[in-house]
């Protein structure tokens, strides 16, 4: 469902702990800005933020920022380990909530970025038909994070 403040806490709370606790990151939630204001940063033009629920638990989350020149940048896409997996689809479910809406709002392309760690999340985005793309074909307005090192880009004309 689409964020609502009620669930600032608990959506903040589980991107800072999978970052923190499984990726090593050294990031709190003071160092992303974006995150203390979801609705003005996420929520406006063809972007919008997400949270996954089981028993009104968020589970997961996943953000679409709109860039401009019909494109969005996928963002803060997290599931709790324990959501994880064919079981429970979630972050298949995420996704598709996001690029249905990118489409609704004449988004054409999607793109990403992430680490070199996060191999399940490459399989992920390319079974999902992403694309890997260069750092330097990336649209001058894309939000870059100091750890990304890999791209992706999802063509929404090419999906039905």
């Amino acid at each position: 469902m689409p964020y609502q403040d009620r669930y600032f806490e608990a959506a903040t709370g589980l991107i800072v702990a999978i970052q923190r606790d499984e990726f090593g990151f050294d990031i709190d939630l003071a160092r992303q800005p974006d995150l203390s204001s979801i609705p003005a940063f996420y929520q406006r033009d063809a972007g919008n933020f997400w949270v996954a629920l089981h028993d009104d638990e968020v589970v997961g989350t996943i953000a679409l920022k709109d860039i401009g020149g019909h494109q969005a940048a996928l963002r803060k896409m997290f599931v709790a380990a324990d959501y994880r997996g064919a079981q429970w689809r979630v972050a298949a479910k995420l996704l598709e909530a996001a690029t249905d809406w990118a489409k609704q709002h004449a988004v054409r392309n999607i793109f990403l970025g992430t680490t070199e760690k996060f191999r399940a999340a490459h399989r992920f985005y390319e079974k999902n038909g992403f694309a890997q793309v260069e750092k330097t074909s990336l649209p001058t307005n894309f939000l870059f994070m100091p750890v990304d090192t890999r791209f992706y880009r999802l063509n929404l004309r090419h999906i039905s």
